[in-house]
């Protein structure tokens, strides 16, 4: 809820809360819409993962675009809620993956999630897009975007295929911007288990919890455990 209306206080203090989560609790009152039930015998030191950037990134691979077996894909930023979507094309069977970024340390670590190929903007001079289509003969299946880059946006819905590509554009744009393309291309026609391992790449004290969030700005690593007990 807007962090007016905080529900959370210590003492006679609010304790405000942004974007209707609050971080660094041991406790919190939530929506029951916002509560999902667990297997009670899963570890709660991997579990956690899946609280953000695992179901975004997941959900919109495997429940909004819903790929069939041998679809191909290309994920628009490997951080933690891009490699979350090459995941959800690896287990939905993409025959495959492409992951865009423009950091070539991340290539190595997409490859965990499946992606066969990488692809840096910064070493073309022409539209990604354009470099997309052609590299997958007349453009993806499935274009995943998690940046919130509005051109990377336009990239991701420009280079699916004419006729039954589908861009899943989730990241959040800055409010003024715009989404510019041509009209014509808006005429163009689970029970498994999840590996979570692999998304904590850290694990700090709450005593460092500041080292978690360097690693995050400096786009090092995945996800970074902050142990509440020690």
């Amino acid at each position: 809820m807007h962090s007016q209306y905080s529900l959370e206080s210590v003492g006679n203090a609010r304790i405000a809360s942004q974007k209707k989560a609050t971080c660094v609790s041991e406790y919190t009152v939530l929506h029951a819409g916002c509560v999902a039930k667990i297997n009670p015998a899963a570890p709660l030191e991997k579990v956690c993962v899946v609280s953000c950037a695992f179901c975004t990134g997941f959900g919109a691979t495997v429940n909004v675009a819903k790929p069939k077996p041998n679809a191909t894909f290309v994920v628009f930023g490997l951080g933690a809620v891009g490699l979350a979507a090459c995941e959800g094309a690896r287990v939905s069977g993409a025959s495959r993956i492409i992951g865009l970024d423009l950091l070539p340390n991340r290539f190595e670590q997409a490859k965990q999630f499946g992606v066969t190929e990488f692809v840096n903007p910064k070493d073309y001079n022409k539209p990604v897009q354009q470099v997309l289509v052609e590299m997958t003969n007349g453009g993806v299946d499935h274009a995943i975007e998690c940046t919130g880059n509005i051109q990377a946006s336009i990239s991701a819905f420009e280079c699916t295929h004419d006729g039954w590509g589908v861009a899943v554009l989730f990241g959040v744009p800055k409010k003024d911007v715009e989404f510019k393309t041509h009209p014509t291309r808006f005429m163009e026609g689970l029970l498994r288990e999840l590996e979570l391992d692999k998304f904590i790449t850290h694990s700090v004290p709450f005593s460092e919890i500041n080292k978690a969030f360097d690693l995050m700005l400096k786009g090092e690593g995945i996800r970074c455990l902050i142990r509440m007990d020690e």
